[in-house]
């Protein structure tokens, strides 16, 4: 494993950087050393590196939130980026820091929600994977904001679809009143849909909401 984390540096090429990137993703225990060198990262020239280090911040803000706060401006201004998959790796490490602590994520709020609009699927689906994350621990932030998921339920991409349910099942576990509304719709796609996995989801977003209200009976 890499000790010296000075070692990372834009002098490298991408090929040894990225190895040193995965290097340091499975060494867990040190994530925290590393941090300010992995954000020094954000702005390196290659796509494939930037990616990767868009991904490693978030989970590290998952695991030390506090210590991404020097890079979330920068990780934010990444949603508008013209690269499809830098869009989806910001919207997926605030996806990541918001789960640990959605206070940090807020300015950045009504952004993180237009990624549901985005022209490409991919980005549409880490929005979903993020809104996940958040949703575990602050799913009351998500009130006003169902009707996104309603149509994501119908998005013209399948991996968009297959992934959307999801949303429902999570809400489910803290805040059934927020499905409550959906269960029609959801109810359909499991009997109905063409997708298997889009039935398969629908299907048990619906079991984690009777689940919660069986319980509560």
């Amino acid at each position: 494993m890499i000790r010296n984390v000075d070692n990372l540096s834009y002098d490298k090429s991408e090929k040894i950087l990225y190895k040193e990137l995965r290097e340091i993703t499975k060494d867990k225990k040190q994530w925290n050393n590393y941090i300010e060198n992995i954000g020094n990262l954000l702005n390196y020239p290659s796509l494939k590196i930037r990616a990767k280090v868009l991904w490693l911040l978030g989970e590290m803000g998952l695991k030390y939130p506090k210590e991404i706060i020097p890079y979330l401006s920068q990780i934010g201004g990444f949603l508008d980026d013209e690269e499809t998959i830098i869009r989806a790796r910001a919207v997926n490490a605030l996806g990541r820091i918001g789960r640990a602590d959605y206070r940090l994520i807020l300015p950045y709020w009504e952004n993180i929600i237009n990624m549901s609009n985005d022209v490409e699927p991919l980005v549409r689906l880490y929005f979903i994977w993020a809104s996940e994350n958040i949703a575990t621990n602050m799913p009351k932030l998500y009130a006003e904001y169902m009707n996104i998921f309603l149509v994501l339920l119908d998005d013209i991409d399948d991996k968009v679809r297959m992934e959307a349910p999801e949303i429902f099942r999570v809400l489910s576990k803290k805040q059934p009143n927020l499905v409550f509304p959906y269960l029609d719709k959801l109810k359909l796609l499991s009997e109905t849909d063409s997708n298997k996995v889009v039935r398969v989801h629908s299907n048990g977003a619906i079991k984690a909401y009777l689940k919660v209200i069986n319980k509560s009976i």
